[in-house]
């Protein structure tokens, strides 16, 4: 697939310089206490991840109020996800309604052998046939790339830098100020291990944009969905929104932005019917796309890539 080289090279380097830092900070705890204590950190935040990990599709169906969707209720769309599972090659994920009033979907589970995939009742009646197929495919991407098992492996590494930085900026030991040293570098690397976790999410968002598009689904289709699901949620209120702020970045897009990005797909929108349409995308394929450094600074600090940013890679595979 079209730059899939360059989403690889990103996750490499990203990985390698996020084990390099808790590497680094682990040898210099290491060397300060002579002992090797630092594996009680290293023990707790293995611990504290594999009950995530373990537990998360329960507390993820818990609060976002998953029932089951029966194949009697939906055969449409337990047969969209059938076929995308054949595409994918992994086993058919459970299905599920939840009944939160945002329309969107997600995935969730421990592995790609054991998926979930959950739509959200608002999105029913608000999407055509192909563009919920691409949002199903985009979920379904998540699970054939095993991102549960990724961002539990990665958001460990932070969770260490945060129990060193807390253990030695207030243990009361100073030792002629080492310990608040390594607890200033600890909690520096704590921000820099989150800024490079919500960059893997971002990254991990275009692979499964990718995704849907190598299960057969248009490009458009899926941008025209973003489009809708940005203007329903831009509908609903800040208390809705709230809700579920927690559990955002498991959404095909980020809530919180959905304003901002309505905004945007309104600039490629050219003929202003609500969707877009292939040609709409090969005229942004073949246009420059520039964003502010505020809507850069937003999306450092975001789980989701710009809307513009994703929409111009989309239009890139369109051709």
């Amino acid at each position: 697939m079209k730059g899939a080289w360059k989403l690889r090279l990103r996750m490499i380097l990203t990985s390698v310089i996020m084990f390099t830092l808790i590497y680094f900070l682990i040898m210099i705890v290491g060397w300060y206490l002579g002992v090797s204590s630092w594996k009680l950190y290293f023990g707790a935040s293995l611990l504290i991840s594999f009950v995530q990990y373990w537990f998360g599709p329960s507390l993820v169906k818990r609060s976002m109020n998953v029932r089951p969707l029966s194949e009697a209720e939906a055969p449409h769309i337990h047969q969209m996800v059938q076929e995308l599972a054949d595409e994918a090659g992994v086993p058919k994920p459970e299905i599920g309604l939840s009944e939160i009033n945002i329309p969107n979907a997600f995935a969730y589970g421990r592995s790609s052998r054991s998926g979930h995939i959950a739509i959200t009742r608002p999105i029913l009646g608000l999407l055509d046939r192909d563009e919920l197929r691409a949002v199903l495919g985009h979920e379904m991407g998540h699970i054939k790339h095993n991102d549960m098992i990724v961002t539990a492996a990665v958001s460990m590494i932070p969770m260490i830098c945060y129990y060193i930085a807390l253990s030695f900026m207030f243990s009361g030991d100073s030792r002629n100020g080492g310990g608040i040293i390594i607890g200033i570098l600890g909690y520096l690397f704590y921000l820099i291990g989150q800024l490079l976790v919500l960059f893997i999410s971002r990254t991990r968002e275009y692979y499964a944009d990718q995704a849907s598009v190598e299960y057969g689904n248009k490009p458009a289709s899926l941008v025209s969905a973003l489009y809708k699901l940005s203007y329903g949620a831009a509908r609903c209120s800040k208390e809705t929104i709230d809700e579920v702020n927690t559990n955002r970045a498991f959404f095909v897009n980020d809530v919180n932005n959905a304003k901002h990005d309505v905004t945007d797909f309104r600039q490629i929108d050219f003929d202003g019917d609500g969707k877009i349409s292939d040609e709409e995308l090969r005229r942004l394929a073949n246009s420059e796309v520039k964003i502010s450094s505020k809507n850069g600074l937003m999306e450092l600090l975001s789980t989701h890539p710009d809307s513009l940013k994703r929409v111009k890679r989309l239009a890139e595979l369109e051709q």
